[in-house]
């Protein structure tokens, strides 16, 4: 049964991950709401990404029947019986074999290609729910004063609103009015390598083809200052693999490039020779600088009315593997708010979803932080000891977050925090994360 119309006009720049569930779930909501997306067509681009079950737990929620979450079931890894086996990286022995997190059909994980994933939630927004979805529009400008928001197309045309949410990504030109200033990237240090490629070479080797002949797959090596990430998906037809290194190039705008496999290679020395053995089939590999950007220290415009999501907002390190999620809780969250403030208090809403979301989101990024860490200056006797400790970690505090349940039941205690009506600065919502859990800290994209 669709939800009484709240007559609140929703504008969101990007239609990625967070700006289409941004978008399906303000249509959920009851908002009036439509996307503008620079693209001029939807490619299927990219390689592997990762969603949580607190992506899950949303993913569920749309379609009949549980609909999409069982069409992305079906094009992700299933690594029920494989697990994700981690190495050493010069041995190639097994240190951890960690087992796959025990199925939950209310709050699934997805590990997918990109594109592919990305295409049916874009298909569901605007063929199923009828979401106004504009390709092939550059936005120039936006802007705003207390009473509407709006955005300046290249054709001069002007589009306004209630409210503009940016998911524009990390070039955000969103960014730049609600800092006041321009936000400009710079070298983490760290790059990636990414490619995704057919089975067809790899199950010709003898070195490789276990990987293509057994299902799904899932391995990691970790090394001093790199990790090397390799799995295999639809029954050992598709591969992919991420290497994350070192990398001191300095970089602007631009950060992402072909690779050449040489390079790689010269990571690789002294490494396990199955490495080399999966690399040396890559018919072609991304070379992508991670760029390192300061937390931002708002994500609301001055009058409110313009806010901020997803990698705009706060981009991610690959090893949280978190960052389409963290977007996703984020277009939860807004919706949820402006369906409870209502249309005379959109700035209000404004203000709330950034008090509830700004807290967690920074102890989630933190996560990308400790795992590359841990990983890149692994303490081998104490793997030794304690195997686990090398785990990929999936902790509860993440994956058990039911988004919308939260931004539902602490949105009145926060809102009379924005609104000055509630002297007492600690909040429910902040109260369910450690201190420690929300230092303040840089991330890369």
């Amino acid at each position: 049964m669709a939800a009484p119309k709240t007559g609140i006009r929703v504008v969101i720049v990007g239609a990625g991950f967070g700006g289409l569930t941004a978008a399906i779930e303000c249509h959920r909501k009851g908002h009036d709401v439509s996307i503008y997306e620079n693209f001029p067509e939807l490619k299927t681009l990219g390689d592997i990404i990762s969603f949580g079950k607190n992506a899950g737990r949303i993913f569920t929620r749309w379609g009949k029947d549980k609909e999409i979450a069982k069409k992305l079931r079906s094009m992700c890894i299933d690594l029920s019986k494989y697990g994700f086996r981690i190495h050493k990286y010069d041995t190639g022995e097994v240190v951890y074999h960690q087992p796959p997190p025990p199925r939950d059909d209310d709050a699934p994980v997805f590990n997918g290609h990109r594109g592919e994933l990305h295409e049916v939630v874009f298909n569901y927004a605007r063929e199923e729910l009828g979401i106004p979805i504009h390709l092939g529009q550059a936005v120039e400008e936006y802007f705003e004063d207390e009473n509407q928001a709006g955005i300046v197309l290249k054709s001069g045309e002007k589009v306004y609103a209630d409210i503009v949410i940016g998911a524009d990504g990390v070039r955000s030109k969103a960014r730049e009015l609600v800092l006041g200033y321009v936000d400009k990237p710079k070298s983490s240090g760290y790059a990636v390598w990414r490619a995704w490629f057919s089975n067809v070479d790899m199950i010709k080797d003898p070195r490789t083809k276990e990987f293509c002949e057994n299902g799904d797959t899932f391995n990691g090596w970790i090394g001093p200052d790199v990790h090397f990430l390799f799995s295999t998906i639809k029954g050992g037809k598709d591969c992919c693999w991420v290497l994350t290194h070192k990398d001191e190039h300095d970089i602007d705008e631009s950060w992402s490039f072909p690779g050449k496999v040489e390079d790689v290679f010269k990571v690789l020395e002294g490494w396990d020779p199955v490495c080399k053995a999966i690399v040396e089939k890559t018919p072609s590999l991304v070379d992508w600088k991670l760029v390192y950007r300061d937390p931002l220290p708002t994500w609301v415009s001055k009058h409110a009315r313009i806010l901020l999501l997803g990698d705009a907002a706060h981009p991610f390190l690959p090893t949280s593997a978190q960052g389409a999620t963290q977007a996703m809780e984020d277009g939860v969250t807004i919706a949820v708010c402006l369906k409870k403030a209502g249309k005379a208090n959109v700035q209000d809403a404004v203000r709330a979803h950034q008090e509830i979301r700004y807290d967690r989101v920074r102890a989630v990024q933190k996560t990308g932080e400790s795992t590359r860490d841990n990983w890149h200056k692994t303490d081998w006797e104490k793997v030794a000891k304690d195997p686990k400790s090398i785990a990929f970690p999936r902790e509860d505090w993440i994956h058990e977050f039911d988004a919308e349940k939260h931004a539902e039941e602490v949105f009145e205690t926060v809102l009379a925090k924005v609104t000055g009506q509630d002297n007492n600065s600690t909040t429910e919502a902040s109260s369910l994360l450690d201190a420690d859990k929300a230092t303040p800290t840089a991330v890369a994209v």
